[in-house]
Formats: structure tokens, C-alpha cells, sequence
């Protein structure tokens, strides 16, 4: 399926090893957009292993124009025990604002949306920031629709590291 030239001359495409600086840059766009620019803590050679070692736990496409990645898609895998099928869950979603209106974000989506169909799986899930109108916009757009009664929930530094000795 990838790559796939675009009309405007950018390409879709996995992403690889030599986009890892381009992956934390978009990680850090992001993370400044969503109101957290210290939560950053990931690293070039983090994401070197992580996405491109001999087994991988994530992944992503990217859209590069011009010799530059300008939007990505991470994401890994999931799976559900009531379908019997992995799924694939979008971490995160970027599309630098200079070129946001071109497609790239809908793109992205479309490209996790054919890995899905091309190996059974079922679903494809992903979190939004409920003030993000433009992303909810785009979603809503997809066919995308919210899981109202299911919330989120994260254990992280000290609770986390309370839970586990809790096996001491």
C-alpha cells in the first residue's frame, strides 16, 4: 500500500529510522498544542528502538513534502478478547499547522484505517482532548464516533510504583 505519491508532489510512507529526530520534533509540536511541553521525555534513540529495532512496539507513517516530514501517524497495536482480534490504537496524530488544510491529517487516518483492512483488524481506537475542536471535527468527519461511557484511566510515578511493590 505505501508509499503513495500525492498530487501536490509529498509522499505518504512508513516512517524510517533516519525520521526518528523528525518523529520527536512533531512528538515535542505536540506536546506544546495539547498544553504539556515539560511531559516530554522521549529521545531520539528511544524512538530508534522502539520503532525501528528487529521488534518493533510502534510504528508510524508519515507524510513527507519537500524533504520534510510534515504530518504523522504513531501508533501500535492493541487487542480485543471480545473480537479476537488485535486493533490498532493511534498515539498520537500531528500535522505541523503551516500545512494543515492540504488533506495530510484525513491521509494519515486512511492509511491506519487500510492497515486495519488489510489484516482483520477490528477496530481502530485513539483518545482526544475534549477541547480540541478541529481534531473532533476531522474525526467526526471519518465516521468517528465517541465512546461516551468508557473514560480513561492512567497510573503513573509513585501510585504505579506503590501498585507494583504491593506484590512484595
Amino acid at each position: 500500500m505505501l508509499p503513495i505519491s500525492l498530487a501536490d508532489g509529498s509522499v505518504l510512507r512508513e516512517a524510517r529510522v533516519d525520521d526518528a529526530a523528525a518523529l520527536l520534533a512533531h512528538i515535542r509540536a505536540l506536546a506544546e498544542y495539547e498544553r504539556e511541553p515539560d511531559a516530554v521525555l522521549n529521545s531520539v534513540a528511544a524512538i530508534e528502538v522502539t520503532f525501528f529495532s528487529e521488534n518493533p512496539h510502534a510504528f508510524a507513517h508519515v507524510v513527507e513534502r519537500e524533504g520534510s516530514v510534515v504530518g504523522i501517524a504513531i501508533w501500535f497495536l492493541t487487542y480485543s478478547t471480545w473480537t479476537g482480534t488485535h486493533g490498532l490504537w493511534l498515539e498520537d496524530l500531528h500535522v505541523y499547522p503551516s500545512e494543515r488544510g492540504r488533506g495530510y491529517g484525513k491521509l494519515l487516518m486512511a492509511s491506519l484505517a487500510a492497515v486495519c483492512a488489510q489484516r482483520g483488524y477490528r477496530r481502530m481506537e485513539w483518545t482526544v482532548l475534549d477541547w480540541n475542536e478541529p481534531a473532533i471535527g476531522l474525526y467526526r468527519s471519518l465516521g468517528a464516533t465517541p465512546m461516551e461511557e468508557w473514560t480513561t484511566q492512567r497510573l503513573v510515578g509513585q501510585d504505579l510504583l506503590n501498585l507494583a511493590e504491593s506484590l512484595s
